[in-house]
């Protein structure tokens, strides 16, 4: 390990180098490579839901990793490429709070299409609250998940639709579901006004104001990141008209 040139106070996160390196040896100790070791820890069925993504060569991407989290309800830690440094995302799902070594304030006034996925794997951290174990972080550092979730969805790298959404679809908003404490700009809470009001598919979405498509898509995933969305097929909306709302 190298000495940190992290301020005095800073939080003393790994390089992007040395991760990199510790990697390449555990996977050269394991006699694995890192593209078909690196999730292993995961269960199952996220495994299988994360590798979609990486069947064709492609990294994951954040925004998938966490709404896997969020469907399997699965504590995940994802180490995250942060300008040079490493920082360790860690999601409880079921507890929804969020923990990284820097304040979560901090790590979302970035650029959030920035960050690449370097790691996923089973958190050993742990919520607060948990009796039966002693790895729980400073209580200080962990926050709401909600808000993490709706960042990274309007500002995050992926702009297309989440697969579990997309294709043939019309969308609504769910009836008592909370957009509070959220970055909702006064065109977005208007567009959710109106996906509480009635079903639409995305290229009627995409024809209000203030909204395009990239917009429009994002927004979609956000809601359904808050569990707030009622995706319908059968819905007379229901339409991709062509449209390839996802990769």
């Amino acid at each position: 390990m190298f000495r940190s040139t992290l301020p005095q106070g800073a939080p003393d996160l790994m390089r992007v180098s040395e991760f990199r390196r510790y990697l390449d040896e555990l996977d050269r100790v394991q006699g694995t490579d890192a593209a078909n070791s690196r999730l292993t820890s995961l269960s199952p069925s996220l495994l299988q839901d994360l590798q979609r993504f990486e069947q064709h060569g492609q990294q994951s991407e954040l925004l998938e990793v966490l709404a896997a989290g969020i469907r399997h309800t699965q504590p995940l830690a994802i180490h995250l490429q942060w300008g040079e440094q490493v920082v360790t995302l860690t999601m409880f799902p079921a507890q929804k709070l969020a923990h990284a070594p820097v304040p979560m304030n901090k790590l979302l006034s970035g650029r959030l299409s920035e960050f690449q996925v370097l790691q996923v794997e089973q958190a050993t951290l742990r919520a607060p609250g948990d009796r039966e174990s002693t790895l729980v972080g400073n209580p200080a550092l962990y926050a709401p998940l909600a808000p993490l979730l709706w960042a990274m969805a309007m500002r995050g790298s992926r702009e297309a639709l989440l697969p579990e959404i997309a294709g043939q679809a019309a969308y609504r908003v769910a009836p008592g579901v909370s957009f509070d404490g959220l970055d909702l700009p006064a065109v977005l809470a208007r567009c959710i006004t109106r996906l509480r009001r009635q079903t639409c598919n995305l290229r009627e979405i995409c024809e209000w104001p203030g909204i395009d498509r990239g917009r429009a898509q994002r927004l979609l995933n956000a809601v359904y990141l808050q569990a707030g969305l009622i995706v319908s097929r059968t819905h007379p909306a229901a339409t991709n008209e062509g449209w390839v709302g996802y990769r």
